[in-house]
């Protein structure tokens, strides 16, 4: 009974399909993108509107003005039941100037195999699909045993912890499912944290001392911030080639563990001597390790490189790391995760995708960061599998293979009504 009930579901997912691609129009019709950031109210209120069909509980609040997190929430008929977190994002990559799209970005065009617009990649599309499976299964009376919550948060594309600020306010799970940006794999993460390093002078001398500065019996104690910043760069190509070296990590390719010197801003004026540096650095690493340790191998390291020159010995660098935007702080967090195949809830997603797909799901580690690695730091195994590719996510003319959508789409079906039925 329970396997003919699950068939009529799946063939409405077809039979309703043009409904499922109405949803997606609607979603990219909202121009969220971030940078700039703070207009996400429109569409959120759909979202909230959307989940009040569906006799969800709703919480929202305001991340920042006009881009607000909503999280809807239909309790189980048994508390003590396995609960289900959806985490995934409203806000899409930017727009940039000299962009040429073959159509509105924010009009989602589908042809017989593709859909196009802003965001189908990453990730409304996986938020729509998401939807309409939690919709199929309210129009058929299929309640969950446990909690089921859905997140939909704003601030993934500038580091903004959007989701984190679910965790903050005490929402947990047994799973949480991101159905970002994947290719259908059901992946983990390394992480990424950024960073400011910065030297300062406490004096600032005029250009012509220079002479005095830098040759022998001078006698001007002094040092250009971006002379001494060249030296730390090095350290950090040493430490990042010493890393690429001695660090491995299952489903990454070796080197890996980078760290990129991003942006570097020094001097005020060419008439001084640079009296400041600061260098904006980007780190990733593995899921075997906690950005805590890693930020406190770099101070080490550079502490060590400091120590080997006369001025930086008294003047040693200073850190700023992370951050909760990069609008607002110029910084970001990415948490790791890995996958525990062994999950009965991710054993579930991978059987509901081999129905579907026809073939085994791959496990792989993603080479980008997204919202999953907030949901695994707060103790919450975490996946992540969504439809679209990197190669389209962020892209001009961004678009989603219609298939894969709608196996994916039928994927969550699958997986939320076994889910559902699933006792403590």
């Amino acid at each position: 009974m329970k396997e003919m009930e699950l068939t009529s579901l799946l063939a409405e997912v077809e039979s309703r399909e043009e409904e499922l691609l109405d949803l997606v129009k609607d979603l990219v019709s909202f121009p969220t993108t971030s940078p700039p950031a703070r207009n996400a109210k429109e569409a959120q209120d759909y979202v909230t509107n959307y989940l009040h069909q569906l006799e969800f509980e709703i919480d929202r609040w305001n991340l920042y003005d006009n881009d607000p997190i909503v999280v809807g929430k239909k309790r189980g008929a048994d508390p003590s039941s396995k609960r289900l977190i959806i985490n995934g994002h409203l806000d899409v990559a930017a727009i940039e100037e000299g962009q040429v799209w073959k159509f509105d970005p924010f009009t989602c065009v589908v042809t017989d195999e593709r859909l196009y617009g802003r965001g189908v990649a990453d990730m409304k599309a996986g938020m729509a699909g998401a939807l309409f499976a939690l919709r199929l299964l309210h129009e058929h009376g299929i309640e969950p045993e446990g909690d089921v919550m859905i997140q939909s948060v704003v601030g993934e594309e500038v580091g903004e912890a959007g989701t984190k600020s679910c965790c903050d306010k005490g929402y947990d799970a047994d799973l949480a499912i991101v159905v970002d940006t994947s290719n259908c794999e059901i992946q983990g993460q390394g992480g990424v944290i950024t960073g400011w390093i910065t030297v300062e002078s406490p004096t600032t001398f005029h250009d012509a001392t220079r002479r005095s500065m830098i040759h022998a019996g001078g006698g001007l104690y002094g040092a250009s911030a971006i002379e001494k910043m060249m030296l730390l760069l090095q350290g950090l190509q040493s430490l990042e080639r010493h890393w690429g070296v001695t660090k491995q990590s299952d489903g990454f390719p070796p080197g890996s563990t980078t760290i990129n010197p991003a942006v570097i801003r020094g001097g005020q004026h060419a008439a001084f001597i640079a009296d400041r540096c600061e260098l904006w650095i980007t780190v990733h690493y593995y899921p075997e390790e906690h950005y805590e340790d890693v930020v406190k191998e770099i101070e080490e390291h550079l502490h060590h490189v400091a120590m080997a020159d006369p001025w930086l010995q008294n003047h040693p660098p200073t850190f700023t790391w992370g951050g909760t935007s990069m609008i607002e702080d110029e910084g970001e967090i990415f948490p790791s995760f890995s996958i525990d195949q062994d999950h009965y809830g991710v054993q579930l997603l991978a059987q509901a995708h081999e129905q579907m797909f026809q073939e085994p799901v791959n496990y792989s580690m993603s080479p980008t960061v997204t919202d999953g690695g907030w949901l695994a730091e707060a103790g919450i195994p975490t996946v992540l599998y969504g439809p679209g590719t990197l190669e389209q996510a962020h892209a001009v003319n961004e678009s989603l293979d219609r298939d894969q959508f709608l196996k994916f789409t039928k994927t969550m079906v699958s997986f939320l009504y076994k889910w559902y039925q699933q006792k403590n």
